[in-house]
């Protein structure tokens, strides 16, 4: 019968530890398994990842090219018509604020974009960043209001 305190390794799966320094017999005395000599065999001697032994390290020698924009992008959350269908009721007003209680906005965004993915069979009144022409059709075929904010920022 198996009991947790008759529990037992596989014969064979467990090594004792390589106990380095305790003689020649050990099979590890003497140098301990470090060679003869050199930096490698010191106490303490180890050499940072990429070093070539003073000669100047590939990452160093290859040129440095280009030059990427990603760190001044501007993140644009995607929302669809059926995210909107699923998660809000008839005459909800729906802001990024709104998103963002529902889950469907998350992290930093500079923009909230809506797009017309999906039917959408209640009047809403969204207030969003950008959106398509098929999702504004859509919001005024349901009888809902579409307030873009870019534009009112620029005028």
């Amino acid at each position: 019968m198996l009991t947790l305190n008759s529990l037992k390794p596989t014969p064979g799966s467990k090594h004792r530890k390589k106990r380095i320094g305790n003689g020649e017999s050990s099979g590890l005395g003497k140098t301990c398994g470090k060679g003869n000599k050199g930096q490698k065999a010191r106490s303490g001697g180890s050499i940072r990842p990429g070093f070539e032994g003073g000669q100047m390290p590939l990452h160093r020698r290859l040129p440095k090219k280009g030059f990427s924009n990603a760190r001044f992008r501007n993140h644009v959350s995607i929302i669809n018509l059926s995210q909107l269908e699923a998660f809000f009721n008839a005459g909800d007003t729906v802001t990024e604020v709104e998103l963002r209680a529902a889950g469907l906005v998350k992290g930093t965004c500079s923009a909230v974009k809506l797009l017309g993915n999906g039917e959408l069979g209640k009047a809403l009144t969204v207030s969003v960043d950008f959106a398509s022409t098929t999702a504004a059709q859509k919001i005024a075929a349901a009888g809902g209001t579409l307030t873009i904010l870019s534009q009112q920022a620029k005028s």
